[in-house]
This record gives structure tokens, C-alpha cells and sequence, in this order.
């Protein structure tokens, strides 16, 4: 097992958490992102490479004698042919053995999202595969939804009612871990991967609320609302679409169900919201 795994978006949330997990398996990594001296620095012992999804002059370098890809989507990339689907035919013709690849619940019907034309192309492409499809982050309280907790004290989102069984990152990464360590038994594999129990957000502000020693709220708003407000934030129309797209999926309970996949894989069950909060309650210190 000595030529690498290659991690697509090493430098994010998911991608790191792979880093972490292969390299604590004692399986060889190559993390690829734009700073391959910055991943250096975080993960001293895995190889880099320079990856940049919109420059396809990086794929060949990149893949060139990888052994198996972990790919996801950043979600400044809407356009998925020309980038991770064209990583894929270039992993395809170097001999790549295997691709793992992080979409989201529902992608494998919701033709609306991009990871659901990265399925379909990774069904055609020839290329054993497995996709692993998680709910909604435990990370977004950090990411998508900081800003708005810090400044505001409250959970701005089009999700109505919905419930979500928010799933850690780093349980994302010990999954793929534990299939890239050992691809066959995971060949056309789908996985559903979630949290261990479904929250409101009534629930996660209560959370926030008793962590954090200050008031967060929840405040539902509408789709139009919140693709306005996504933007005005700085993220681009297509991301804010996506966004916006997957939260008033909530609504329909799309992210409600607890699913048992990721407490088999790993024989533990997954880390809990509250958990995630507690040991990172830093994160939404007031500036």
C-alpha cells in the first residue's frame, strides 16, 4: 500500500478530517489544494500537491500515481463538468483504482444539487466507486452560520420546522478512512452517513444558548430572504442557491432521519451536536 490516496480539498472541513483519519491509519496521503506549503505545514506527515479544480493543467500532476482519490465538492464550484467530473476522467485514464466521493443526502434523486451530476458521471466513468452521502454538518455552526451567531445572536435560515442529524466532519473522515484503507467490500456503495439524533433549531440555539453562557435564537425566514441575504454576505449566486436549496429542503425533512450506516462502519456511534459545541465553543467568541 505504498502509493497514496489522494484528498481532494485537504485544506477544508471533510478534506482535512480524511487527512487526519488515513494518516492515523497509517495509510500514505497526498493532500492537494491550492497551498500545498500550508498543507505541509498542518499535516507534516502526508505528501502535497498543488490542486486547483479550475485549472486543469494541475489534474495530471496531481493524480499521477495515486492509487485511490477522495474527492467533494468546494462549494464555491457550481460548475461541476469541467472540474471534479474532469479530476475524474483524469484519475480514469492514469489508473486510479478507486474513488470515494463526498456528495450530500438526496443527491442521488435531487437533480437540482451538483453532486447529483458527479454521481451520475462516476456511475459512467468506469472507475470503482463509493459515495458517501452526509446530512448536514455539526461544521456549519463555524462556517455558514458564524457570522450570524456572533454578531447577532441567532440561526438565520429558511428551514421552517426541519429537523437535521447533524454529523461531525471528523466522523465524515474516519468513514472514508475506513473505506479507502480497504476499497472493495465499499465497490458501488452508497452510504448515508448522519449524526445520532435530529435537531430543530429551536434545539440547536438552546444548545448554542448554554455553551456560549449568552442568548442565540432561532429565526426562520423564507428562501427569497435568505438567498438575498447568503449573497449579501459575499458568496457567490450559484453557492447562495446551493445553500439555499439544501436548508429549505429541511422543511420536507429531508435531513430528519437517523440513520444506523455510519455506527456499523465504525463500531461506535457518531459524535453528537452538543459534543461538537462544547469543545469548540471558542469558535463564536465576540470579536
Amino acid at each position: 500500500m505504498s502509493a497514496p490516496v489522494l484528498v481532494v480539498g485537504a485544506g477544508g472541513n471533510v478534506g482535512g478530517a480524511v487527512v487526519q483519519a488515513l494518516l492515523r491509519e497509517g495509510v500514505p496521503v497526498r493532500a492537494a489544494g491550492t497551498d500545498p506549503a500550508g498543507l505541509g505545514s498542518r499535516f507534516p506527515g502526508a505528501e502535497t500537491v498543488r490542486l486547483d479544480l479550475l485549472d486543469p493543467a494541475t489534474f495530471e500532476p496531481a493524480v499521477a500515481g495515486a492509487r485511490a482519490l477522495f474527492l467533494i465538492r468546494p462549494p464555491a464550484i457550481a460548475t461541476v463538468g469541467p472540474t471534479l467530473n474532469a479530476l475524474v476522467d483524469v484519475a480514469a485514464r492514469a489508473g486510479v483504482g478507486h474513488v470515494v466521493f463526498s456528495s450530500v443526502t438526496g443527491a442521488d434523486t435531487n437533480r437540482i444539487v451538483p453532486h447529483h451530476r458527479v454521481e451520475t458521471h462516476l456511475r459512467a466513468c468506469g472507475v470503482p466507486w463509493t459515495i458517501l452521502r452526509p446530512g448536514f454538518f455539526a461544521q456549519n455552526l463555524a462556517d455558514a452560520y458564524r457570522t450570524d451567531i456572533v454578531d447577532g445572536g441567532r440561526i438565520f435560515l429558511p428551514a421552517g420546522r426541519g429537523r437535521a442529524a447533524f454529523i461531525d466532519a471528523h466522523d465524515i473522515g474516519d468513514v472514508a478512512a475506513h473505506v479507502l484503507a480497504d476499497p472493495a467490500p465499499h465497490r458501488g456503495a452508497g452510504y448515508v452517513l448522519t449524526g445520532p439524533e435530529a435537531l430543530d433549531f429551536d434545539q440547536v440555539a438552546a444548545i448554542l444558548t448554554q455553551e456560549l453562557g449568552r442568548p442565540v435564537r432561532y429565526e426562520p425566514t423564507s428562501a427569497p430572504r435568505y438567498l438575498l441575504h447568503v449573497h449579501a454576505q459575499g458568496r457567490p449566486w450559484a453557492q447562495a442557491a446551493v445553500q439555499t436549496v439544501l436548508h429549505t429542503g429541511l422543511r420536507r425533512g429531508q435531513a430528519e432521519t437517523v440513520d444506523p450506516t455510519l455506527a456499523r462502519l465504525l463500531a461506535r456511534p457518531g459524535r453528537t451536536l452538543a459534543t461538537y459545541v462544547h469543545d469548540n465553543r471558542g469558535l463564536w467568541a465576540p470579536a
